[in-house]
């Protein structure tokens, strides 16, 4: 029983020693937990720390990174700034050639309004040949030309009488010139950069009554803007007012790009206390003011202020009314949708509203207000400037400065290229193509297709210049890069290589057009034809000229030897290289317009090489000259063998092929010129000169096809379309010393009395006038000819 005791007692011991010890082990797990937990609270504290800590030196570097990147951009060049193209800049003189509507013209081309009440720049009253003008201010290089009140009486094409009424006394004034267009970055941003000084007291208000009441207050958020715009917004149930400042609008603009993003807010918030608290508010406010988006034209965005008054009213900022103000910061709000141009109501309702509050605020009174909202948008029909005024030759300005300048610096350091380009010609020339072409142009395939130079008589400035018929568009570019041949245009270098002879050839020299048969060197034969399919026999070389007499040109042409053509060719200022091809004499070669200008630049200067220019001086943004480009000339021609050609020119237009001119022309205007036709009447080709300028027009197709027309049928109509527009003095070149006029036989090289019926005068080199003398055969008293005319 003991045994038995003891054994069911051994049990029962066994659970109360192991009860103990598991009571016992479970407290001691227990303890160890607590301080493993203990152990990580521990271990967390510093790992939060350096958390917090790495956090902080995050954003406190984040925080130094956008505060060196507003000082690097705010303190830099804060924008590309594109170089801006001028025409050249009219300037009205007692005496200056000025045609009363072509001032017109110009005038509206730069913004001007015409007006009976003269009292702001930029303003002008016409009453028939005499006008009232009020200029405005302009910075050029080698002087500031301030705005002028000037009244002008023009009788028969000439200023007579120039008066200034303000600003005192002066003998020439200069307009502001025409702004042409640009050469912009790739993100064709452009704008007119302003001081604060020079903007209008009457704008910053209106832009921060309407748009950010505490800017002069806030540290660059406005926590009481933020709270009005929102009870205005849930009191509307909708959005219609923004709690951004100024500061931030110029942060996202300027900094930021345009996601809609909470960190993106986030980075717009503190990059405005930044900016806020390193820089004075009247320097972050001109910024604004400069950097603003206020519309598009095109694929350029207009950017600031001063650039939106001049694509909106065509005038400077300074010059706009209280009203035009308004209607710019209301379009501060959202430019495409108050785009008065396009949706006029909402942009005079905003420009309204604007007003509204700038009656509230005490800039201006009530009845102010009254007054300012019933007046109209006053905006102008069209900018007055844009990228693609005159495209071609903006192609051309860029070619040329190309060659001096890089790109980046063209796009972005705000130089200002002066110009040769004339407006009022340029009108006259894009007028003639647009209106003559249409008329010429019978086929109903391929269109006709033209371009179109001049130039300064002696200058070689370029005065106009029209690519093709669509005279806006800005593609292929025919006076540069259009090279065709250039037909009978190229006989004056066959006739100059003749005579500068003179022992050998006068004007007098009597030639063969007769049939030519030509074997070539590959076989080939080759046999030229007159227009006409006919020959004309014994004729003079005047003649041989005036009337583009193939035969006798290319027998010409064989006598003096193709390599002295060519040569001839050079020194007129042909850089193309052109093969050794008989055909070499009636233009079967390819130039450009432009080319072709430049060759007869030099028979116009009388035989100096002149070069064709486009750009007369670039300005800095600080209005210092960069480059000047100087009238430069070089003799290359003998200035008396010149004399000979610029008379046969002068015949070919009043008695050769040129003479149909005068349908158009008025009798009274001397000039020279020359026609050209090629094969099958594939070009039409015309050079002309008169006593101020140098035309070259061509016509034809771009695939090449025929056009069934002549130099004279084609590209000269256009020419005395525009030349019929202009005020010019007739052409009359001066007679260079060692040049002598004799009375020859038209039909013979021989002398003979002025009363004879076919006596003509013709100039010779000294020394090679006929020896041989013929009395008339009949007394009958000759007519006075056109050349007598042009030296009276």
């Amino acid at each position: 029983m003991s045994t038995s005791a003891k054994g069911s007692s051994s049990p029962r011991k066994k659970k109360t020693t192991k009860a103990p010890a598991q009571a016992k082990r479970t407290p001691r797990k227990s303890s160890s937990g607590a301080g493993k937990q203990a152990k990580r609270q521990w271990i967390s504290r510093p790992f939060l720390w350096k958390l917090f800590l790495v956090l902080t030196l995050m954003i406190a570097g984040w925080v130094l990174y956008l505060d060196a990147t507003i000082r690097d951009r705010f303190e830099g060049q804060r924008w590309d700034i594109p170089a801006r193209v001028y025409a050249r800049p009219l300037e009205i003189f007692e005496g200056a050639v000025l045609n009363a509507d072509l001032l017109e013209v110009e005038l509206k081309g730069l913004g001007y309004k015409s007006t009976a009440a003269i009292d702001v720049p930029g303003t002008y009253y016409r009453q028939g040949q005499r006008y009232q003008i009020f200029s405005r201010g302009f910075e050029f290089a080698d002087s500031v030309e301030t705005a002028k009140k000037m009244n002008i009486v023009i009788d028969a094409d000439v200023v007579s009488s120039l008066t200034l009424k303000t600003n005192g006394t002066a003998d020439i004034v200069r307009l502001d010139p025409l702004n042409i267009g640009g050469i912009y970055p790739a993100h064709h941003e452009d704008r007119i950069i302003l001081s604060y000084e020079q903007i209008p007291e009457l704008l910053p208000q209106a832009l921060i009554a309407i748009e950010d009441k505490d800017f002069w207050s806030h540290f660059g958020l406005s926590p009481k803007g933020i709270a009005r715009a929102l009870w205005v917004n849930i009191s509307a149930g909708e959005v219609t007012q923004g709690g951004s400042t100024l500061t931030q609008q110029l942060v996202k603009n300027f900094y930021l790009d345009g996601r809609r993003t909470l960190w993106r807010k986030v980075q717009e918030a503190v990059m405005s206390v930044l900016l806020d608290w390193h820089y004075p508010k009247q320097e972050i406010l001109e910024v604004y003011l400069n950097e603003v988006y206020l519309g598009q034209s095109g694929n350029r965005g207009i950017h600031g202020f001063g650039l939106a008054s001049q694509f909106y009213f065509s005038r400077s900022l300074n010059e706009l009314e209280a009203h035009q103000i308004a209607l710019l910061v209301a379009m501060v709000k959202g430019p495409t949708y108050y785009n008065p141009r396009r949706n006029p109501e909402r942009a005079l309702s905003r420009r309204n509203l604007v007003i509204e509050e700038l009656a509230k605020e005490g800039i201006i009174t009530a009845a102010k207000a009254t007054a300012l909202q019933q007046k109209p948008l006053d905006i102008s029909s069209r900018p007055v400037f844009s990228e693609n005024l005159y495209p071609a030759f903006m192609d051309l300005v860029r070619r040329q400065l190309n060659e001096e300048y890089r790109q980046e610096d063209l796009e972005s350091r705000g130089l200002k290229i002066f110009t040769t380009i004339d407006p009022q010609i340029q009108n006259r020339a894009e007028k003639a193509i647009r209106e003559i072409l249409p008329r010429l142009d019978k086929s109903k395939d391929s269109p006709l297709e033209s371009a179109l130079v001049l130039t300064g008589l002696e200058s070689g400035e370029v005065k106009a210049f029209v690519g093709g018929r669509e005279t806006r568009f800005a593609g292929f570019n025919r006076v540069l890069d259009a090279r065709r041949p250039i037909g009978s245009l190229a006989k004056p270098a066959v006739y100059l290589t003749a005579l500068s002879n003179p022992a050998r050839y006068t004007l007098a020299t009597r030639l063969k057009d007769e049939p030519i048969s030509k074997k070539l060197a590959n076989g080939d034969v080759w046999q030229p034809q007159n227009y006409e399919k006919k020959s004309f026999g014994d004729v003079s070389v005047h003649q041989a000229f005036a009337h583009s007499m193939n035969l006798a040109s290319a027998q010409l042409g064989f006598d003096v030897g193709i390599e002295q053509v060519l040569k001839t060719l050079r020194q007129l200022g042909v850089t193309s290289d052109i093969q050794p091809y008989p055909s070499v004499f009636l233009g079967a070669f390819p130039l450009s317009p432009y080319e072709v200008a430049q060759a007869y630049q030099t028979i116009a200067a009388s035989g100096f090489n002149v070069p064709v220019r486009a750009i007369r001086e670039v300005t800095n943004a600080a209005g210092e000259t960069v480059s000047r480009y100087p009238y430069q000339i070089e003799k290359v021609v003998d200035s008396r063998v010149m004399h000979l050609l610029q008379y046969a020119m002068q015949e070919t237009m009043r008695e050769g092929t040129g003479k149909s001119a005068y349908r158009w022309l008025p009798d009274s205007l001397a000039t020279a010129g020359k026609t050209g036709t090629t094969n099958d009447a594939r070009d039409s080709w015309f050079a002309g000169m008169t006593g101020d300028y140098l035309s070259v027009v061509w016509v034809g197709k771009d695939d090449n096809g025929k056009t069934d027309l002549t130099g004279a049928t084609g590209s000269m109509r256009i020419w005395a379309e525009m030349m019929q527009s202009l005020p010019q003095r007739p052409f009359s070149p001066i007679v260079p010393e060692g040049i002598n006029y004799a009375w020859v036989a038209d039909d013979a090289a021989v002398r003979t009395n002025e009363g004879c019926r076919n006596a003509r005068y013709l100039p010779f080199v000294s020394g090679s006038e006929p020896v041989a003398f013929a009395a008339c055969q009949q007394g009958l008293q000759r007519l006075k000819s056109w050349f007598e005319k042009v030296f009276e």
